[in-house]
């Protein structure tokens, strides 16, 4: 098994450092931090971050709200397609893609591999249908997936991870993924973990969005960020609970997994030029 990290999308909010901690000028620089993963049943993507279809032609696709709040750059190097055909494969080779959940950053590249098969929580594709109130109705786009052939659904529960209700045997993908219901971003938004030589990987998606919110000690949250995170939750306690829940699990168990979000792009950078980062 191969693990690639990938940064499928690129998001420039109006507010520097006040948002990402790092940057010096007037916008930040937030990330989509995917991964492609090679295994002996096909290529696996895990979050899609934006396709090509978003490129062409953002305003028929994404909803203007987002697309002005987030500053999002459209540019076709950033997509998953792109930089899959960068490593020599093709979009037939990507044959599941799994999903954090349904959001317009996650989902924008599912068009883009039309044989896959698309794994998600069924209370996410639930909230995703069910589009009333502000946020929810911007957020998910059904014209990023509405031509997807190839979809399985979950429910919670199963065999325990770490404390944590986990989905295990996803239909056609090896028994070292498995799906981590995470509720509090979305109704249906799970990590994804991975069982690899070098220990757990754990793509946490939205249930945190910066790195220091995982710090052993003095955990902090930008303003930014966390404004961020208040204005697009549906469930704040499970939330807080499920932050807190991960918090421990990178303390207390920081030798058996490793964990990132989705948009922290230091932790992109930190987890790319890893030498462990191909899990062989």
């Amino acid at each position: 098994m191969k693990i690639h990290h990938l940064n499928c999308g690129c998001m420039c909010p109006i507010g520097g450092s006040l948002f990402d901690g790092f940057s010096r000028g007037l916008t930040a620089h937030l990330v989509c931090h995917c991964l492609l993963i090679e295994t002996d049943r096909g290529l696996v993507l895990i979050d899609t971050g934006f396709g090509m279809q978003d490129i062409q032609s953002p305003t028929s696709r994404l909803s203007p709200f987002f697309i002005a709040f987030n500053n999002i750059q459209f540019d076709r190097k950033y997509t998953a397609i792109h930089q899959i055909q960068q490593l020599g494969f093709s979009a037939s080779d990507v044959r599941h893609i799994v999903l954090t959940h349904l959001d317009f950053d996650h989902a924008g590249g599912l068009e883009d591999f039309p044989e896959a098969t698309v794994h998600v929580m069924q209370a996410e594709m639930d909230a995703a249908r069910d589009r009333h109130g502000f946020i929810t109705s911007r957020r998910y786009r059904s014209q990023q997936w509405d031509e997807v052939k190839h979809w399985k659904f979950y429910e919670s529960g199963g065999e325990p991870w770490f404390g944590f209700k986990a989905v295990r045997d996803l239909d056609g993908l090896p028994p070292e993924i498995l799906l981590i219901p995470l509720v509090g971003h979305t109704r249906g938004h799970a990590g994804v973990a991975i069982d690899t030589p070098q220990g757990w990987l754990l793509h946490a998606g939205d249930a945190y969005f910066y790195r220091h919110e995982m710090d052993a000690a003095n955990r902090r949250c930008t303003p930014g960020l966390r404004a961020y995170q208040w204005m697009m939750e549906v469930d704040r306690a499970s939330r807080l609970l499920n932050q807190d829940r991960l918090h421990a699990l990178s303390v207390d168990r920081a030798k058996d997994v490793n964990l990132f979000c989705s948009h922290d792009a230091i932790e992109l950078k930190a987890f790319a030029h890893k030498p462990s980062s191909s899990h062989n």
